[in-house]
């Protein structure tokens, strides 16, 4: 079986076409759209990846990327942002963050990074 992966964005269409990508490719899939929701699903169903926005209202990604650490440091974490802010990706690479992504974002490119990141079960 392969991982669970939480999607965590405040914009319901990129939730929506991340799940359904990942959905199809076997993955367990859940969806947030804000840190008090992502924060819940991580200590409830423990999540192997995050697919993570950094700019997301309330809680901001570094924030929830920081609690996200203190509950599992092993979840592995994928950074997206639409804004070229080089402080806030240098930031969460520090908090461990997996890697970055620019929106929009090519679709394979974070396929290819996720099948190489996700532990496979069996």
């Amino acid at each position: 079986m392969k991982g669970k992966i939480l999607i965590v964005d405040d914009q319901y269409g990129i939730r929506i076409l991340l799940n359904e990508i990942f959905k199809k490719e076997g993955y367990q899939t859940y969806q947030a759209a804000n840190g008090v929701q992502a924060l819940s699903i991580v200590e409830n169903e423990k999540p192997d990846l995050l697919i993570l926005d950094m700019k997301i209202p309330g809680m901001d990604g570094l924030e929830i990327l920081r609690r996200v650490k203190k509950v599992d440091q092993n979840v592995g974490v994928i950074i997206m942002t639409a804004y070229g802010e080089l402080d806030m990706i240098h930031e969460a690479m520090d908090l461990g963050a997996i890697t970055h992504f620019a929106k929009p974002f090519d679709i394979d490119e974070i396929r290819d990074v996720v099948k190489k990141h996700l532990p496979i079960r069996s």
